[in-house]
């Protein structure tokens, strides 16, 4: 083997391993974002969340709703098998509003950026109706022990306690499913424009 021989396999040897240090030094640039399924992933969480706690809502909507109802039917009339069927509405309620508190939470966590702030007011509005419903059913538990042991009159101020008590967790439920659905609808609104191939306008 030749002298110039010897130096160009040299060179050659020399030109490879810098190549090779040189890539694995770089970093392609497509590496340096998350990658996309992981931005797919996260808008999933957000929607299958944000669908959920809607869906909370309208069950904790009607159950707050037939409460109330059922203790309006009952106004003037004081016995404790009446007293009974309100409380047994008005649990099912605040275990309604509880779910419903759960579930604004866990889609306040997972929301997207373009609606986190909606997502949080929905956390809010969600825990004040359940807090409520639980103040409705301590009274309605009240109004029944009441109806057995106390005296008419007592048992008309307990009903009628219940009653306003019951209102007041309806019209609040109704204040939590609203918030909940704006926050449901900008989510899954995010969602779609993320989806639409970019520069294409919405028509």
């Amino acid at each position: 083997m030749t002298t110039n021989t010897l130096r160009t396999l040299m060179a050659s040897a020399a030109l490879a391993i810098g190549a090779c240090a040189f890539a694995a030094d770089y970093i392609a640039p497509a590496q340096l974002s998350p990658p996309e399924s992981s931005a797919q992933g996260a808008r999933d969480a957000a929607g299958r969340a944000a669908r959920d706690a809607q869906k909370a809502a309208r069950k904790a909507e009607d159950a707050a709703k037939a409460a109330a109802a059922k203790s309006k039917v009952a106004t003037g009339k004081v016995s404790r098998a009446l007293a009974e069927g309100i409380r047994q509405a008005a649990k099912k309620a605040a275990e309604a509003a509880t779910r419903l508190e759960e579930k604004a939470a866990a889609s306040a966590g997972k929301a997207l950026d373009e609606s986190k702030d909606l997502a949080r007011a929905a956390q809010e509005e969600s825990a004040r109706a359940a807090h409520a419903s639980r103040e409705a059913l301590a009274r309605a538990e009240e109004s029944v022990n009441r109806a057995a042991q106390a005296s008419k009159e007592e048992a008309e101020q307990a009903a009628q306690a219940t009653r306003e008590a019951l209102d007041k967790a309806d019209e609040a439920m109704r204040s939590a499913a609203k918030a909940v659905a704006d926050a449901s609808a900008r989510t899954l609104e995010a969602m779609k424009r993320a989806a639409r191939p970019a520069g294409q306008e919405k028509k």
